[in-house]
């Protein structure tokens, strides 16, 4: 995220394009009138009011324009041919991504923007390499963009009319990450008592070689869903590492070419019990945390979540629902946009979602839980 000195040599540089772009514009202008018949009609339409915005100094104008939302930048722009050149300043769109999107609370594979184009140095860049910010912030602002449920074809519809006819229809989805052990608040808990956000519908007998298959939830009071929660170690270990803010040591894991110099980035495979797990979930919920004070280790993070959902161990179209989760309001978190970057996510094959969450009051939860039973093609 910019300091302060990033963003005044940000802004001075949204002007100072902006300013390039009247120039340019004024200058077309006189090409193809006479410069004292421009200089009287520029004076006749600004007395009148038609242009009384297009006649501020250029900070000025920047001034005006941040306070607009995205589709009032695009209704100005088709009120003349001034402010459609200026709107689609793409150094003045990238000031709005970066200033914008660490306050967007959810983001996905189809949103997610191209961060090494956003980071890089407006030094480095000239008309000819100029990215099209414009189209990305419309792409990715939660606000200019609707989310929509998957497509389902006719074939889609009966086949989820053939399995409601099976009884066991609960969609089942595989719960883990360091949020679940670290936080000081435990999502897990919260969730099992809080009957008024997500209610408890049961704890099904059904065992996975060994392993507890977890609580089943109702969404909306309608459509129930069962969490298999996935820890690393024992409660006692995990209690331990968690007041000392280590990492405790993950037993679902084994580590390959654990120490080779020429593979920095883990690679792990996954305990036969925990094989037998993935091979029948729908889908999975990746517990990030999101408390900014604390150190993570996301290269590893990433691959142990490549692990979970490696090709082998079913379909590549199961999603991964992200919760990006901190223990109460007012704790200072990374961004989801942020989050998604760190975890190399748009390396997945698959659908994703990166939801900002709260464990105090399960803010977000909600929202992430319809988005993954949604891409598993539920209709919740």
């Amino acid at each position: 995220m910019a300091d302060e000195s990033e963003w005044s040599l940000l802004e001075s540089a949204v002007i100072k394009s902006l300013r390039h772009f009247r120039d340019r514009y004024l200058q077309s202008s006189r090409n193809g009138r006479e410069n004292q018949e421009l200089q009287e009609t520029h004076i006749g339409e600004t007395a009148t009011g038609g242009n009384i915005l297009e006649s501020l100094p250029v900070d000025m104008q920047f001034y005006v324009m941040s306070f607009l939302s995205p589709q009032d930048l695009c209704r100005l722009g088709s009120t003349c041919q001034y402010w459609h050149t200026v709107v689609r300043d793409p150094v003045l769109w990238r000031y709005f991504l970066l200033r914008d999107l660490p306050t967007w609370s959810f983001i996905d594979h189809n949103s997610m923007p191209d961060m090494e184009k956003i980071s890089q140095p407006l030094a480095e860049l000239d008309d000819d390499t100029m990215h099209d910010y414009m189209t990305e912030y419309l792409k990715s602002c939660p606000g200019c963009r609707r989310r929509l449920k998957p497509y389902r074809r006719g074939y889609a519809a009966v086949t989820s009319f053939l399995h409601s006819l099976v009884l066991n229809t609960e969609p089942r989805l595989a719960m883990f990450g360091p949020g679940l052990e670290q936080l000081e608040v435990s999502l897990v808990r919260k969730m099992m008592h809080s009957p008024d956000v997500i209610p408890v519908a049961g704890f099904p007998q059904r065992q996975i070689n060994g392993i507890g298959s977890g609580i089943s939830f109702t969404l909306n009071n309608q459509q129930r869903f069962n969490i298999l929660t996935l820890y690393s170690t024992t409660s006692k270990e995990r209690e331990r590492a968690r007041v000392e803010q280590n990492n405790a040591p993950n037993q679902m894991f084994l580590q390959e070419g654990e120490g080779a110099a020429e593979c920095p980035t883990p690679r792990y495979r996954l305990i036969p019990q925990v094989q037998e797990v993935c091979r029948v979930v729908d889908g999975f919920i990746y517990v990030a945390n999101a408390e900014a004070d604390r150190s993570h280790e996301r290269e590893e993070e990433f691959a142990q979540i490549q692990a979970m959902t490696a090709s082998d161990l079913g379909s590549s179209n199961r999603p991964v629902l992200v919760l990006s989760c901190v223990s109460r309001a007012g704790t200072q978190r990374i961004p989801c946009i942020y989050m998604a970057h760190e975890l190399h996510l748009n390396r997945l094959a698959r659908p994703w979602l990166v939801q900002d969450a709260e464990a105090e009051t399960l803010n977000g939860l909600l929202n992430g839980i319809e988005w993954i039973l949604e891409e598993s093609g539920i209709n919740v």
